[in-house]
Formats: structure tokens, C-alpha cells, sequence
């Protein structure tokens, strides 16, 4: 063995290796998958001279890479059989830093209290890191070129190292023995090496092999070309990926080239894992760098409401070991952001478009999810004619209707589109509010979902139509819609004495819920009910303000207008017992009953039990009257 010679690391090198040494990281297995990705490195760049003819020690040599182990000496070896390194390459590799901003590495490191895998490789100081687990480490490297000697690199990452020309025959590439510290003896053990390779270098080109046994059996498929895999094999890799034991609704398999180049496979689950937003935070895709993984779970590849979809993102673009820190600020990853998401949604108009029966089917497990979206302003034109909602036109409550198909059918000088919020179908369907809709054959779009009315406010139009609360709609806008049927008992005009009477019963019921209301008046939107509940400016439904108050949040108290319709035989009735004693006493119940009734069935009834109370005197004096009509003893 040649002489060896001892070489002081520079300032800066010296400084992080004190950190990395005297720190302890929660997350310090990061050291094998830098290693790991400078051994594929190393395979790469053999396999390029390769090809560009270059002469090649140990040309046969398989590119491969090695991981043993020694429990009992707590030896940990990786080897590949890559470009390997002369004494020059070793000591610009190794002894030094080649990338600038140092100083600024170290501070960051000890300042994250914990977590170097966000850092570590940003500033090209990948390989430092296997000292946070090792004492001492031992490099022997031999060069692709067959006059270049084999080398030998030693240092305890104190402040030094030795570097000695070897004279025994070795082979060409890199072999890195890592002598471990006490407190790093789990990475001697095959689970703990296996479950990080698996982790963070399962897709690594080359093969890796963990004590004769091959590590990373699953391919990088999204790399393929889609007309080369079959469906047995997306639905292999998808349940690989995310533990679902069913294969996927769909499959979207992207290769990007222009103007940046990346590849993403993603899939969108057959059965939703939203379970009244438990776990919203586990979601994410996978962030591969030439098919090293860099994050798991990257929130930033998607927005929110495409949190459903799973899969991985593979760029060739973004620097290797890129921090969490600097992604949002990285042009090329905002760039691989806004196309991964625009593919999404593309490939879900397309579904809507071709298939309308697995559209329906992707709306009933992941629309809840999706709808999320409606602060998405950049993808607002796709985003919008892929929402869904039940509607008045529906011949049932699983039907969905677009925007488009809404416009389709609109009547002739239709300027709105027209919606309503509730709890489910048959709530809606007999709400009052919708009547003179029904009556002109007007569709009504029908809001289940609590969010779905953020949706409808953040959009506010579609195309040319503003979306519009049925509540707050001027019926002065309806009175050219003709009827869609006419009534199949129409109610003959009150006389006009009786007119004048109606007129004074709004203003005593108007004084008899003074404190409740604004106004009591006439109805021009009622067709079958004696009366609904009206805001001066309905511009948020009743829905919706009670959605705030159990959030807590002030809406404020609001008197509505109390609607009359004269047409109903009971507000008729009223009338005459009216006209024959205003001061009746049926006419204060009556009135508060409406009320009651109005409130409860927007859901905003705060004492049931008065109106229980009165609904039950009520029938006990009408089954009174029943009896003497009915002559019964």
C-alpha cells in the first residue's frame, strides 16, 4: 500500500460536519437515499461513456448496486458498480464543497431542530449526512479509467481525512463502509434498510440489492409508454402505492416533454376515503426527482379538491434533493403544479363528455371533495362545467345537472339561473318558494350539500346567467313566463270589499308579530301555500345563515316579510272570520301559527313547542267541529 496522505477539510465543511455530528435528527435514515442516488449517479454517467464509446475497466461489470450489512461489528456497505473516482474527482467530491452558499446550509440545518431531509443535498452536501450516523467512514473507489489507480478515502468527520493509493486489485466503482455509531445500530438491521430503501429508492433505474436479495421489484412504470402496460399492471402499481385493495376508477398517465418535461401517473380511487373530513391532511402526491423520491405526499403538486387523486410526479427539471422550503418558489415545480392539475381536470371534462354513467359515479364518491374548488380562479372555466347538482327538472334525486345542461333547456328570455338550498329533494320539492317556479315550469337548481352554496355565491355567474336565490328573485321578472298548466281549480278574484278586508288582515297580523317580522303583504309567488318567510335582501338563504350560526359566526338578527297568499282557502277563511270580528281570537292563533310554519320549515324554529302547543288546541277544536258535522255520538 502506497503512502497515505492527510488532508485538512476546509473551513466551511468543518463547521457543517460539527452540526451534522453533534446533532440529533429524527429523520436521519436521509443518509441511504444520498447515497443511494450518488451510486445511481455513478451508473448513469458509467453507462454515458459506455455508450459514447469510451474504453471502460471491468467492462463486463453489471450495473448494479450493493447494500450489506454487519450486525455485530455495525458495518454498513453500500457499493456500485459505477464511474468510480480518481484522487482528484475524490478530492473535489469529497474533501470540498463545490456549490456556494455554505454558510447559509449550516445556519438553515441548525435552525430545523430536527428535520435535515428538507435541506440536505440543496447546497451539494448530500453525502456529509452519513455522518450523523457514523464514526467513521471508509470510501475505496476505482475509476472507469483503466490508468487510474484504486483509491482509498478515511475520515471520522472530526475535521480531516486520509487519502492512500491502494495497490490491491479492485474493481472499477465505489464501495462507502460506514463504521456506525452506538446509537445508529437500526441501520444494520434488514426491516429498518429495507423499509427505507423501499421508502425513498424504490424506483431507482438500477437494481438494488440488500444482502443478495433484490430490493426495488416494482418498476418505475409511469416512465413507460403508456401503449406498453397493461391494465394489470396500473392496477398492481396503483394498489402498491395506496394499500387500496380494489383497482382504481381511473387511470391518468401523463409524459410531458415541452415546455418543461416531466412524467405523472395518477389515480383517481373507486371508493372515497372522506369521512366527514377526518384525516384531511393525508393526502398528496409523490414527488419523484429521476425517479428518486423527494417528498412523499406533496400537497403542492394539487389543489385541495383534487386531494382525492393518488399517484406520483416525476421531474427531470428540478434540482435533486430540492427543500420542501424552496418547491413554491420553483418556477419549474409551479409550472409541473399547474399542468399536473390542468390534466386532471381535463381528463375529468372528457370523462363527463364520453362516459356520463362513470362521471356519475366519480360525482357520487369524490364531488363533496371537489366542489372545494371554487376559489380555484385559475382553472375557473374547468372547474365550473364539471360541477354537478340535483334540480327540479330531475326525474330523481341521483340525476345531476350541469350548468350546461341548465342552459340548454332555459326558457326564452331567461336571464337567471334559479336555485334553492336544503336538506334533500322532497324538503325542496314542497318548498314554497319554489311554487310560482314550478307553476311557469321554470327549473330550479336544488343545493343539498352545505358547501354547495359557497360554490354558487363565489362563482355567481355562469356564462351570461347570474345565479339567483330563489327568495331573492323580483317576481316582477316571472310575470312574462306563461304558466306551464293552468290551475286545476282556478280561485275567483276576491270581491273588492273583500280586497280591502284582506288588505286590513295583513295589517293585524302585521301588528300581532310586530317583533317578528318587518312586514306582513301580499304573495305574489304562491301557488299552493298560505304563506312563506322573505328577506329584504335574500342574497344568502335561510340555509345558509343557519349553517353560520351553529359555526358560531354573527349573521345577525333579521326580520323577514311574512307573504300572504289570498288565494288559499284558509287565508280566505280568515278573511270572513276577519270581516265579522277582527279582534277573533282564531285569527292571533292562525297568524302565529303561519309564522311557526314559515320558520320551521326553513328550519329556523327556535321554540317548537309553542307551535306544538297550539297545533294540538287547534285539532282538539277541530275534532270538535268534525264531530258535531259529522253528527257522531
Amino acid at each position: 500500500m502506497n503512502e497515505t496522505k492527510k488532508y485538512e477539510f476546509k473551513a466551511e465543511v468543518k463547521k457543517l460536519l460539527d452540526i451534522l455530528v453533534h446533532s440529533l435528527y429524527t429523520s436521519r435514515e436521509i443518509f441511504l437515499r444520498e447515497l443511494i442516488s450518488n451510486a445511481s449517479d455513478a451508473l448513469d454517467k458509467l453507462r454515458f461513456e459506455s455508450t459514447r464509446g469510451s474504453e471502460i475497466a471491468d467492462k463486463d461489470l453489471p450495473l448494479e448496486i450493493k447494500i450489506t450489512f454487519d450486525e455485530k461489528k455495525k458495518i454498513l456497505t453500500i457499493t456500485d458498480s459505477g464511474i468510480g473516482m480518481s484522487r482528484d474527482e475524490l478530492i473535489t467530491n469529497i474533501g470540498t464543497i463545490a456549490k456556494s452558499g455554505t454558510d447559509e446550509f449550516a445556519k438553515l440545518i441548525a435552525e430545523s431542530k430536527g428535520d435535515p431531509s428538507n435541506i440536505i443535498g440543496r447546497f451539494g452536501v448530500g453525502f456529509y449526512s452519513v455522518f450523523m450516523v457514523s464514526k467513521e467512514v471508509i470510501i475505496k473507489t476505482k475509476s472507469y479509467k483503466i490508468s487510474e489507480p484504486a483509491i482509498e478515502w478515511k475520515s471520522d468527520g472530526l475535521g480531516d481525512y486520509e487519502i492512500t493509493e491502494l495497490n490491491d486489485k479492485i474493481t472499477r466503482g465505489t464501495t462507502v463502509e460506514i463504521h456506525l455509531k452506538d446509537d445508529a445500530e437500526e441501520f444494520v438491521q434488514k426491516w429498518k434498510l429495507e423499509n427505507t430503501i423501499k421508502k425513498h429508492s424504490n424506483f431507482i433505474t438500477f437494481p438494488i440489492y440488500l444482502d443478495k436479495d433484490k430490493v426495488n421489484t416494482v418498476s418505475a412504470i409511469w416512465r413507460e409508454p403508456k401503449s406498453s402496460i397493461k391494465k394489470e399492471q396500473y392496477d398492481e402499481f396503483y394498489k402498491f402505492l395506496s394499500y387500496d385493495t380494489e383497482p382504481p376508477m381511473d387511470v391518468v398517465h401523463k409524459s410531458v416533454d415541452a415546455p418543461i418535461q416531466f412524467n405523472a401517473l395518477l389515480f383517481i380511487p373507486k371508493k372515497s376515503n372522506e369521512y366527514f373530513y377526518y384525516d384531511r391532511e393525508n393526502y398528496g402526491l409523490d414527488l419523484y426527482v429521476r425517479r428518486v423520491l423527494i417528498q412523499h405526499k406533496n400537497k403542492d403538486l394539487l389543489p385541495e379538491y383534487l386531494s382525492f387523486v393518488k399517484g406520483v410526479v416525476d421531474s427531470e427539471d428540478l434540482p435533486l434533493n430540492i427543500s420542501r422550503e424552496t418547491l413554491q418558489e420553483n418556477v419549474v415545480f409551479t409550472k409541473i403544479a399547474s399542468s399536473v392539475t390542468s390534466n386532471v381536470l381535463s381528463y375529468l371534462q372528457d370523462k363527463a363528455k364520453n362516459n356520463v354513467e362513470g362521471y356519475v359515479e366519480f360525482w357520487k364518491e369524490h364531488g363533496k371533495i371537489f366542489k372545494l374548488g371554487y376559489m380555484d380562479f385559475t382553472n375557473h372555466e374547468k372547474y365550473i362545467e364539471l360541477l354537478r347538482f340535483n334540480s327540479s327538472s330531475a326525474k330523481d334525486e341521483k340525476e345531476l345537472v350541469s350548468f350546461a345542461d341548465y342552459v340548454a333547456r332555459i326558457k326564452e328570455g331567461q336571464k337567471e339561473i334559479y336555485y334553492i338550498s336544503g336538506t334533500n329533494r322532497d324538503a325542496l320539492a314542497v318548498d314554497p318558494h319554489i311554487e310560482i317556479f314550478k307553476n311557469k315550469g321554470l327549473e330550479v337548481l336544488y343545493l343539498y350539500d352545505p358547501v354547495d352554496e359557497f360554490v354558487i355565491q363565489s362563482i355567481r355567474k355562469y356564462k351570461d346567467y347570474e345565479l339567483k336565490l330563489v327568495s331573492s328573485v323580483d317576481m316582477k321578472d316571472l310575470k312574462n313566463f306563461q304558466n306551464a298548466e293552468e290551475k286545476k281549480a282556478e280561485v275567483e278574484p276576491l270581491a273588492k270589499d273583500d280586497q280591502k278586508q284582506f288588505y286590513s288582515l295583513l295589517s293585524k297580523m302585521k301588528s300581532i308579530l310586530s317583533s317578528r317580522v318587518e312586514d306582513v303583504v301580499e304573495s305574489k309567488r304562491l301557488v299552493d301555500s298560505p304563506a312563506c318567510l322573505v328577506s329584504k335582501d335574500d342574497s344568502m338563504s335561510a340555509q345558509m345563515k343557519k349553517i353560520l350560526k351553529m359555526t358560531k359566526q354573527d349573521v345577525g338578527i333579521e326580520k323577514k316579510i311574512l307573504e300572504v297568499n289570498p288565494d288559499h282557502a284558509l287565508v280566505r277563511n280568515l278573511v270572513k272570520v276577519f270581516k265579522a270580528d277582527s279582534n277573533d281570537e282564531f285569527i292571533l292563533k292562525v297568524t302565529e301559527q303561519l309564522m311557526d310554519s314559515a320558520l320551521l320549515q326553513e328550519g329556523n324554529l327556535e321554540e317548537p313547542h309553542k307551535l306544538i302547543k297550539r297545533l294540538n288546541e287547534m285539532m282538539e277544536q277541530s275534532s270538535s267541529w268534525y264531530v258535531d258535522l259529522k253528527n257522531i255520538k
